[in-house]
Order: C-alpha cells, then sequence, then structure tokens
C-alpha cells in the first residue's frame, strides 16, 4: 500500500505502524518528533499500535532550537 510522508510517496506492508514506518525510513531517533495522520496529532505511546492505512498522509514535524 502507498502512504505520503512529508509530500514523499512510500510503498509500505499492510499493518504496517507508525514506529514501523519510521525504521522503514530510517528516522535517526524519533526524540523531538511529533507525528500526524491526516492532519491528526499521534501521541507517542500510540505510534507501536497505529496502523497505517492506504493512501493516509504522515506528517512528520521535528522540533529544533534556534533563537
Amino acid at each position: 500500500m502507498e502512504v505520503l510522508v512529508n509530500n514523499k510517496l512510500y510503498a509500505v506492508q499492510p499493518e504496517t505502524t507508525v514506529a514501523a514506518l519510521l525504521q522503514f525510513i530510517q528516522l535517526p531517533s524519533a526524540k523531538g518528533i511529533a507525528i500526524a495522520i491526516n492532519n491528526q496529532v499521534i501521541p507517542k505511546i500510540h505510534w507501536e499500535q497505529q496502523l497505517l492505512q492506504s493512501q493516509d498522509k504522515v506528517m512528520i514535524i521535528r522540533a529544533t532550537q534556534g533563537g
């Protein structure tokens, strides 16, 4: 199935969780990031259970420091 992650299309297996997606795209660290699926924020405690659906739009937001 296909999902859109930060405007980039990825083919993933059915039953893929948010946590598995982050491993699949080789995100170096889950620290300091937020995930939204179809404009709904997914709490980090749900990443291991939250299944992706075909055509989901996933947004990964990374917190940065600055002044």
